[in-house]
């Protein structure tokens, strides 16, 4: 496991955690793929394990530290209240569309490397659940999941912009994401046979963050089945 450097289009750079197959079709060491998008917490220990996670089935996964515009090389657990507080507001300043552009910027470096063959998909947990669904409507990439994503109802007037495979896993009991939010977000995408959505009865936000307080072994290992089945589907040569 290695940092490589991204090169911002706006000027400066960044670091992504890089995670290259282990395992797969094809020759040693290439693979097709995963842009990982981050939690409110930084390019922390979750994020890198899921990172290594990915790359065990077989793709060369990329985690870009979405928050070098704030606080470069950050990372936060769930663990503390302190490390809460400062990873909330962390998420009130973020720049929505500058994060957009670092993530494009990522996606282009991952179709460059020597490691990724084939397409390249992309999976984002809470921040990183909204921001999936934004490449979703906004870049080319090919494929992407949508964990617990927070604020999706605020854009779903770039709905009719999907047009390759997206899968969202939603948390019916999500405190960030109340009843009524899930609801447009399922009214708006109904229609659309590209997506797919999951619910998930009596789970709270972050139910897949491993250590978690509302970690659920049970759902979570069915919400990654599904995540990896439909990475096997969708990113197949």
């Amino acid at each position: 496991m290695t940092e490589i450097t991204i090169h911002a289009a706006d000027g400066g750079s960044f670091h992504a955690y890089h995670a290259p197959p282990k395992s797969g079709k094809g020759p040693i060491g290439k693979g097709p793929g995963i842009l990982l998008i981050q939690e409110i917490f930084g390019v922390n220990r979750v994020m890198r394990d899921l990172a290594d996670g990915f790359a065990g089935l077989g793709y060369s996964v990329f985690c870009p530290d979405l928050f070098w515009r704030q606080s470069p090389g950050i990372e936060l657990t769930d663990q503390s209240q302190s490390d809460w507080q400062r990873a909330l507001q962390l998420f009130q300043d973020f720049n929505v569309a500058k994060g957009i552009e670092d993530l494009k910027a990522t996606l282009a470096a991952m179709r460059r490397h020597a490691s990724v063959a084939g397409k390249v998909g992309a999976v984002g947990y809470c921040l990183g659940g909204r921001l999936a669904y934004l490449m979703a409507t906004r870049s080319d990439v090919d494929a992407t999941v949508g964990y617990y994503g927070v604020n999706i109802q605020d854009d779903l007037a770039e709905a009719q912009r999907i047009n390759k495979p997206l899968m969202l896993h939603i948390a019916e009991k999500d405190q960030f994401v109340p009843p009524p939010a899930q609801e447009k977000i399922k009214t708006a995408l109904k229609g659309n046979p590209q997506v797919t959505i999951h619910s998930y009865p009596g789970m709270d936000h972050a139910f897949a963050r491993v250590g978690g307080e509302h970690y659920d072994k049970a759902q979570a290992t069915t919400a990654n089945k599904r995540t990896a089945d439909f990475f096997q589907r969708s990113l197949a040569a």
